[in-house]
Order: C-alpha cells, then sequence, then structure tokens
C-alpha cells in the first residue's frame, strides 16, 4: 500500500508560495528604492513572476497601486519656476487682452452706425433702386 504524500505535497505548495511572496516584496521594495516606474509588469519581470499572480494578491496589488499613484508626477508642479508666469507678465497679459478688447468693442461700434447709416439709406431708397447693392465706408 502507497503512503498519503499530501502532507509533503502541501508543505513544498506553502514554501513555494512565501518564496514567490517574498520575491515579489524585493522586487517591489527594489523598485521603489531605485525610483523606478512602479507597474504590475515591472514586478512581476523583476521578481520572475507572473501578473496574474500579483493581481490575486490582495496585499501587493494596494501595494502597488499605492505606490503608482504616489509616484506619478502632479500635473499642477510639472512647470518649472523658471518657465511659469510671474505677476508682472500676467498683469501685462491682462492689460494686453482689456486694451484689445476695447480695441474690438469700439470697432463693433463703429460696424454697428455704419450698418445702421446703410440700412436708413436702404429704407429711405426709392423702390426701384432698392436692389442697387449699398457699399458701407466710414462714418
Amino acid at each position: 500500500m502507497r503512503s498519503d504524500n499530501s502532507l509533503h505535497l502541501s508543505t513544498a505548495a506553502k514554501q513555494r508560495h512565501e518564496l514567490t511572496r517574498a520575491k515579489a516584496i524585493a522586487a517591489l521594495h527594489e523598485l521603489d528604492r531605485a525610483g523606478a516606474k512602479i507597474t504590475f509588469e515591472s514586478v512581476a519581470d523583476y521578481a520572475g513572476v507572473s501578473r496574474s499572480w500579483l493581481y490575486t494578491q490582495t496585499d501587493l496589488k494596494d501595494e502597488i497601486r499605492r505606490l503608482r499613484a504616489r509616484n506619478q508626477p502632479r500635473h499642477a508642479t510639472t512647470t518649472p519656476a523658471r518657465q511659469r508666469a510671474t505677476d508682472d507678465s500676467l498683469r501685462q497679459r491682462l492689460d494686453i487682452a482689456l486694451r484689445r478688447n476695447r480695441e474690438l468693442a469700439d470697432e463693433n461700434q463703429r460696424l454697428r452706425r455704419q450698418l445702421a447709416h446703410a440700412l436708413g439709406q436702404l429704407r429711405d431708397a426709392p423702390p426701384r433702386t432698392r436692389r442697387d447693392p449699398i457699399t458701407i465706408g466710414p462714418c
């Protein structure tokens, strides 16, 4: 009769699991210490484990996501200080925009007067000449 070896198989599987976890944790810490990009793929490659296995390990999965989020650049501070706009340059840009806005408002008012004048001419013109084009000029 054969003996039951399931205890040895179970023990070997547990040891293999713990060794794999230790390799994955060590890889995660080493990549973080080196400042490398931390992704499931990079951890799996460095540790020699599968990505699908990493996804099944809740604590490792959460740690990879935490480190990945921590190491992602902040969008608000990506512009170097020497390239950021100063208060003076922002004021200058605002002054230019306000000046341009006034110019456009004046031009708009001038065009409205021209249009009103042309429509008045068209209304006052005798019916036979209404089909003649009207050229709008400066007022």
